[in-house]
């Protein structure tokens, strides 16, 4: 008698084959609610057939045929041109299944999965409707959960997908290989996303919540998008720099709930296996000799954890870095993150100097009035300092960036107390 089928390699398969399946028949059938509904049919046939008939050779390639064969029929019957084969005819692939592989390797399926994430991060589209379609369509999330992590009721994520699905149908994208121009353009549309989707969890302050599992999931993405592109440095170092910010997960949140800076943090709690990852995917992209964003952060990243103690952090290579980061993609968040290294270098009346041209950009931005109101506190600037922090409080985003603000009002409190 065969060994039965464990069902939770057969959960494995079904999650791992998704992206590819839902692609590919995105290509055959052009129409996201259509590849979807005959992805679900196929995972429906396989929970029934795999574990009494055993796994196939490719689990993508036999839920693609099962699943495209499966629309292909919900249509005759209604257009009643043939009735529904005999289910054993469509589940026995053991003479089908080559031909099918070998015409996947002949279409290029990467590029049927960069479309995908390309199409779910459409221009058109919000960012949260953006990161809601890809965890529901690549990744497979229910919708419950996503909701929960939005912290939005069911039906109305449910309404924001199909209003995302509704625009993607009417943008008319291309369905065409892309060339090398587009298809660059794409990856970094995709790599955004991505991205998009890691700090959703990484602004969480429970680790435990639905919205912290965003990380793990914007993770695997990465990982899928660089099986897909194995050569692309920019991948490699989206995905080192995820895997140093979560790496930093059991020490970055206080007992409170409030944020912990990174000179405060516990380093013994850092994920020593997850950096070490971390630092040689960066050395991998640095052999490409195409230097780009998410690698310069990514050694940003990478200098603070090789740090053993706080008082050892290489600040002139951070730096260095950000002067760099800052020619690769100028933007006033990536001077007023520089600002940090050089009131370490040069002081910190140096570092405000360099961030108060930056108060216009910047003035709805929570980050800069804390840091202000840092530098400030730290020059005994202290009724300047307590405005800036009210301002931050005003735009903090989350519980925990408030009470973080707050605790230093309540130290300003203190020092006032001290000399009144």
């Amino acid at each position: 008698m065969d060994q039965p089928v464990d069902p939770g390699w057969i959960e494995a398969r079904l999650v791992g084959a998704r992206p590819q399946a839902i692609a590919a028949l995105l290509r055959y059938f052009r129409n996201l609610d259509l590849a979807e509904e005959a992805y679900q049919e196929a995972c429906l046939r396989a929970l029934k057939t795999w574990p009494k008939n055993g796994p196939p050779r490719d689990s993508a390639a036999w839920l693609i045929m099962v699943g495209r064969n499966a629309a292909l029929d919900h249509a005759r019957r209604q257009a009643r041109l043939a009735d529904l084969p005999d289910e054993n005819a469509i589940s026995d692939l053991e003479n089908t299944e080559p031909d099918i592989v070998e015409r996947l390797d002949a279409a290029d399926y990467r590029d049927d999965i960069l479309r995908l994430l390309f199409i779910c991060c459409h221009p058109d589209l919000p960012a949260t409707q953006q990161i809601a379609l890809a965890l529901r369509i690549v990744s497979g999330l229910p919708v419950a959960r996503i909701a929960a992590a939005f912290l939005v009721g069911e039906r109305a994520m449910e309404q924001r997908i199909t209003r995302a699905k509704a625009r993607i149908a009417n943008a008319d994208i291309p369905f065409e290989t892309p060339g090398p121009v587009e298809r660059a353009n794409r990856f970094a549309v995709v790599a955004a996303m991505i991205y998009l989707v890691f700090n959703e969890g990484y602004t969480e302050a429970d680790p435990a919540s639905e919205r912290a599992g965003f990380c793990a999931e914007g993770i695997r993405l990465a990982r899928l998008m660089l099986r897909m592109f194995p050569g692309e440095p920019e991948m490699m170092g989206l995905l080192a720099l995820m895997l140093l910010q979560h790496s930093r997960r059991l020490a970055r949140i206080g007992k409170d709930g409030a944020p912990v800076l990174l000179d405060d943090q516990d380093r013994s709690l850092w994920n020593r296996p997850m950096i070490a990852e971390a630092l040689v995917m960066i050395d991998k992209a640095i052999l490409h000799r195409r230097p780009g964003p998410y690698q310069i952060q990514a050694a940003i990243a990478a200098l603070h954890a090789q740090a053993e103690h706080p008082e050892d952090t290489d600040w002139a290579g951070i730096d260095r870095l950000y002067e760099a980061l800052e020619r690769h993609a100028p933007s006033p968040v990536v001077t007023l993150n520089r600002a940090v290294a050089i009131s370490r270098l040069h002081g910190v009346q140096a570092a405000l100097d360099m961030i108060e041209p930056l108060s216009e950009p910047l003035d709805g931005y929570f980050y800069f009035h804390g840091v202000r109101g840092a530098f400030l506190e730290k020059l005994n600037r202290n009724d300047d300092a307590r405005d800036a922090f009210g301002r931050a409080i005003a735009l903090a985003s989350t519980p925990a960036e408030a009470a973080h603000i707050r605790e230093q009002l309540d130290k300003l409190k203190q020092e006032n107390r001290k000399f009144s």
